[in-house]
């Protein structure tokens, strides 16, 4: 048998550009929903004064243009790789989540510092039904929002999208917890008000640091652990692979690349070779739904040459 490297490319899946404009419109609509709701409860901060319902106020703008930077990597993302970018840009949708990180934490220390200056010069909250209405209509907005992420989400397999759906549900509960300061202003503590402003900060604070360590991770090339044991599963799953390794992933933006090394027999013919990791190469493909690419180097038994296939 020649003693020859065989390299075969395979047609990275590129999003199409429904997937891209279906992504964008959620984007833009999401943030328009959160961006009224926040509006709205402005207005009734500036009727009540109340501090607590400030830091949902401003948690919720905050979270409306954290859309901006991910629409951008978005659209930014569509462009084809260069002889510069030879991955892409989709590393900009992870650059985007730190912007994201940075506008909320802003966002918190600005509630937290509200709600310790109230403490030291308390003021009367007023139009309590008003404070009532502001944090349901804070939950409806982000609610609606959740539902609608999540279902887009899903339809274009994005996984950014559909944990963002999340965090506009996480962030609806928290609007109603300004409930709970009216409530407390109602039975006669007025402190109520900067408490809960405070709850709301150590919430908004928590959330950033979920989210820091979530984008660090990717930043770092993380991946959930889980990931690895699948894709070896997988492969596994197919006819004359003995042996799975040196695997490793990476995320850029919302589409996941692996590479990795399929140990075969070495008795068998370099075309059959190829086959068994075209044949792992279409089952990850259909199993993963984020997958992107997958390199693919085969390492027959030392008895061959060490042929390699490169299958992407």
């Amino acid at each position: 048998m020649p003693n020859h490297p065989h390299e075969h490319t395979h047609g990275v899946i590129d999003p199409s550009i429904l997937v891209t404009q279906r992504g964008l419109w959620a984007v833009k609509w999401s943030f328009g929903a959160l961006l009224l709701t926040a509006i709205i409860q402005a207005f009734f901060v500036s009727l009540s004064g109340s501090v607590a319902l400030l830091g949902d106020t401003i948690h919720n703008f905050g979270d409306a243009f954290t859309a901006v930077p991910i629409g951008l990597a978005f659209m930014i993302g569509q462009r084809k790789p260069t002889k510069r970018f030879t991955y892409g840009y989709g590393r900009l949708e992870d650059l985007a989540g730190v912007f994201v990180v940075l506008t909320i934490l802003i966002s918190g220390l600005f509630a937290g510092y509200a709600s310790i200056e109230r403490f030291f010069f308390p003021r009367q909250v007023v139009h309590l039904d008003a404070v009532i209405l502001a944090s349901l209509i804070g939950f409806i907005g982000n609610e609606l929002v959740a539902i609608f992420r999540i279902k887009v989400g899903k339809e274009i397999g994005s996984a950014a999208l559909i944990a963002d759906g999340y965090h506009a549900r996480t962030d609806g509960i928290v609007s109603l917890g300004v409930v709970f300061s009216v409530i407390g202003i109602w039975l006669g503590y007025p402190l109520a008000d900067p408490i809960i402003g405070l709850i709301m900060t150590a919430i908004i604070f928590k959330i950033v640091w979920e989210s820091s360590i979530a984008v660090m991770t990717r930043l770092l090339d993380g991946v959930d652990p889980h990931l690895v044991d699948q894709i070896i599963q997988i492969a596994n799953q197919v006819k004359g692979v003995k042996e799975v390794k040196n695997v490793r992933l990476r995320w850029l933006g919302h589409y996941l690349y692996a590479e990795m090394t399929l140990t075969i027999n070495g008795a068998l013919p370099i075309k059959e070779g190829h086959q068994i990791a075209e044949r792992v190469h279409q089952l990850l493909l259909q199993q993963l739904q984020f997958l992107s690419q997958a390199n693919i180097r085969i390492e027959p038994a030392p008895s061959l040459y060490g042929d390699n296939y490169h299958l992407n």
